[in-house]
């Protein structure tokens, strides 16, 4: 009786909280997967990659396949040229970028881009959001927000599941705060939404590659937790465990998402040196990746750049 009195007392407190959580989440219905030339206000062709309705208005996911830049629209700003625009779409790097990296020759492990293409002066910060019941690496983000100069937005991807973005809705606010300051420029890349482990297994048969999993439900279900939250998936994916084979590698082509790895994996032991893809865990399970990487962001050692300057862009 004391515990229901107590539940009773708080209700008025926490439930206008919860309310408003709720109303401000989307509802994201009829989630397609497309890949169709759209223009928008007559520019340059783009490629629709997802069709939904969110709270009933028809809209696109939308690749610019020159910035690789996502954009969520509504279907009444978009045109549809058709075929006609199939050939100029075949050589920019989105479309050279999804057939290179989901191609042969195929690794169990650390397939898709690994590090930048071409000499670049930096690095790029990926972080990983695995589920996890461990503390969030707040101070990784406030190091990384740290260095800019308050004129442009630091880069960082993070590569969130979907059972993190479940249970942490104070970090994910601090995380879309830091981004609608400018303090950070965050890139969303899939995650899966279970990202199911199993340690007794072997690569071959865990995580992705556990037997029964549903690829596609782990990507579009991730995706359509995003945009119900107002955030934009990116065309980029990381495989848990950076585990893949050649199936989940063609069906990864087939969703329009680029995988991408990593060469300086911290936690370990990998060095970053200019053109690194870096990954730490910001959940909390590698503490590890963040005590080394933190020294690095404070000492301002390194110059992040966005994850599409990987491919030359």
């Amino acid at each position: 009786m004391t515990r229901i009195c107590a539940l009773l007392f708080l209700l008025p407190f926490w439930l206008p909280l919860f309310l408003s959580a709720a109303a401000q989440a989307a509802l994201i219905t009829d989630y397609r997967v497309v890949h169709q030339p759209v223009s928008a206000a007559g520019g340059a062709p783009q490629v629709a990659i997802r069709s939904f309705n969110s709270d009933g208005v028809a809209r696109f996911l939308v690749v610019d396949p020159v910035t690789m830049a996502c954009q969520d629209l509504p279907a009444s700003q978009l045109s549809f040229p058709g075929a006609s625009a199939d050939p100029l779409l075949a050589a920019t790097p989105f479309l050279k970028a999804l057939d290179r990296y989901n191609s042969a020759p195929y690794r169990l492990q650390n397939g898709g881009l690994t590090r930048a293409e071409s000499e670049v002066d930096g690095m790029f910060l990926t972080v990983d959001l695995c589920p996890s019941t461990r503390p969030f690496a707040r101070e990784l983000f406030e190091a990384a927000g740290a260095l800019g100069d308050g004129d442009l937005p630091i880069p960082v991807a993070v590569a969130v599941s979907g059972l993190w973005l479940a249970s942490h809705a104070e970090d994910l606010a601090y995380l879309q705060r830091e981004s609608a300051s400018g303090r950070l420029a965050i890139t969303w890349v899939n995650h899966s939404y279970h990202h199911q482990y199993l340690p007794q297994a072997p690569l071959g048969q865990n995580f992705l590659l556990i037997p029964g999993t549903d690829l596609a439900s782990e990507v579009l279900d991730l995706e359509q937790q995003l945009l119900a939250r107002g955030l934009v998936p990116s065309p980029f994916f990381r495989f848990p465990g950076l585990v893949s084979d050649p199936t989940t590698m063609r069906r990864l082509r087939e969703l329009s998402l680029i995988p991408v790895g990593s060469d300086a994996w911290l936690a370990k032991g990998e060095s970053p040196r200019r053109g690194s893809i870096i990954l730490v865990h910001g959940n909390g399970n590698e503490p590890n990746g963040v005590r080394l990487l933190l020294p690095m962001l404070k000492s301002k050692a390194l110059r992040l750049l966005p994850l599409p300057a990987a491919f030359g862009i």
